[in-house]
């Protein structure tokens, strides 16, 4: 498909004037609607079983960013910080030329010549196989995947209706984000989209000396405005985001829509009760249960309480949620998006990440960062196959679960909030998580210990948790291992056999 810049003009008419029948049916739900557009109406949403069974999916980093494979999928934002610059919504300041705008300069070139743009016919993706990829994660033992649908660079991984810069036309030449759903489908996986658009208006740096302001390619790098300044986002822009939103959401029907951090400026605010019935309507009409998803990460809470699902970003809870939520992290420390010198997590780590935020009520979104080639690098398949074995095993614990009366009990402080997971520790064997099922408790060791003994303090006979229940058996999950036990004042008491220890975290069955 070919586009001229007077066809890009005349298009973007024809959808701003599309979009106005789209708000229209926002304002003016039919009497067969059940969500209407306010919060009292949303409050009646209830989250799917199937995403409070779920518990594990695979988040997806890839993009033209993918390509320079430097610093973090950020780069389209620091390859033109020429010159200190400050941002009082980011809380961001940077003195000089930014370390990736100085890469840039010597690895490819002034960015006026070789700007973000011509990383995108570099980005083609010949390796990429929806199949191998969704095979790779149903083995780590995720249930549902979203791919990163566009992220703050604007450029679409699907066959977007609203913009040329998509991944069908450029690129690839394909619709990733069709075939992954395709093949997920396919393997019985839920498969959603996320959204990182909102913050694309004060994305790319805009100065004389860059190719962000050549007239040629501002359907892509946006209007001008301040860099990184605080600038009123433009009506124009919001109804491009919501008119791209339901652009994915009517053409794909993702089982989750997730959105990242900017989307809860005020200015977005107008449009979040229309944006979630909308979604939620279309779930009816596709009789399925959809996931609506954010961060509440602004100074004020964007979504009430049970509207929608809250997503904490490279953080945790301190305790039991109300509400299903989730944490999304990435198996890279020091990235989202593939890079050279790319920092993978411990399994070990991740385990109990996954262990500790199920017993709180919540998921973990779990990111993997494949090479612009499409292939998901060794050392994080390897990560995600640990993860894998040990759900085989222990599994019972983790899926269909719900918390059990306390999240779980420990020495170990678990740092909390967005961007906290640096500030943790390693979990120990005196660390206990607890999820229920049925008729079944599931206290979980956070590690082996290596005399093969226990002792949880919230399973004594005494514990106020129970409420005089007595336990009738208590096995150990993984394999046929017999563990001897005991209830008494003190706590459950549990022995194994030393030569019984594994390598992360060990999960008992104590049926009440």
């Amino acid at each position: 498909m070919k586009f001229s810049y007077l066809y890009i003009s005349l298009t973007l008419l024809v959808v701003l004037g599309a979009y106005a029948v789209v708000d229209r049916k926002f304002e003016d739900p039919t009497d067969s609607t059940t969500y209407e557009a306010n919060w009292e109406s949303l409050k009646k949403y209830e989250t799917p079983a199937w995403f409070q069974d779920a518990k594990l999916g695979i988040f997806i980093h890839w993009g033209p960013y993918s390509v320079p494979a430097f610093s973090s999928e950020w780069y389209g934002r620091h390859m033109y910080m020429d010159t200190a610059n400050f941002s009082a919504q980011l809380h961001h300041k940077s003195t000089g030329a930014h370390h990736v705008y100085e890469h840039h300069l010597k690895t490819w070139g002034d960015p006026k010549e070789f700007g973000y743009k011509d990383f995108i016919p570099m980005f083609k993706g010949e390796k990429f196989d929806a199949d191998e990829w969704i095979s790779i994660f149903k083995k780590s033992g995720a249930k549902y995947v979203v791919p990163v649908a566009e992220h703050h660079d604007g450029f679409a991984m699907y066959d977007s209706k609203i913009t040329r810069w998509n991944s069908v036309d450029m690129g690839p030449k394909r619709d990733i984000l069709k075939e992954l759903m395709s093949a997920g489908k396919k393997e019985g996986l839920k498969v959603g989209a996320s959204s990182h658009y909102a913050f694309n208006w004060t994305f790319f740096n805009k100065k004389k000396h860059f190719d962000t302001m050549d007239p040629e390619y501002a359907d892509f790098y946006g209007r001008k405005i301040t860099p990184l300044s605080d600038t009123t986002i433009s009506k124009e822009f919001l109804d491009t985001w919501m008119d791209r939103v339901v652009d994915l959401v009517d053409n794909y029907q993702p089982d989750i829509l997730w959105f990242d951090f900017f989307m809860d400026q005020e200015e977005f605010v107008p449009y979040h009760p229309k944006l979630a019935a909308y979604y939620y309507n279309k779930g009816l009409e596709w009789n399925k249960g959809v996931v609506l998803q954010n961060k509440n990460f602004g100074n004020f809470e964007s979504f009430p309480k049970g509207t929608n699902v809250l997503d904490l970003e490279r953080g945790k809870m301190s305790d039991i949620n109300r509400y299903p939520w989730q944490t999304d992290t990435s198996i890279g420390k020091n990235s989202w998006c593939y890079v050279e010198g790319w920092d993978s997590k411990t399994p070990n780590t991740i385990v109990d990440d996954l262990i500790d935020i199920v017993s709180k009520n919540g998921n973990l979104l779990l990111n993997v960062g494949p090479k612009a080639d499409g292939t998901i690098p060794e050392d994080q398949q390897a990560v995600l196959f640990e993860l894998g074995d040990w759900l085989h095993k222990n599994g019972e614990a983790i899926y269909g679960s719900r918390p059990w009366v306390v999240f779980g009990e420990g020495p170990t402080k678990v740092a909390t909030g967005h961007h906290t997971e640096g500030e943790n520790k390693d979990l120990t064997s005196a660390d206990f998580r607890f999820t229920a099922k049925g008729d079944n408790i599931y206290a979980i060791a956070m590690d082996f210990n290596a005399n093969g003994k226990y002792r949880i303090k919230s399973l004594s006979k005494d514990s106020k948790y129970l409420k005089a229940k007595k336990i009738k058996k208590v096995e150990l999950l993984d394999g046929a291992k017999k563990v001897k036990w005991e209830q008494t004042s003190e706590g459950l008491l549990i022995k194994m056999d030393p030569d019984d220890t594994g390598k992360y975290a060990c999960a008992f069955k104590v049926s009440i």
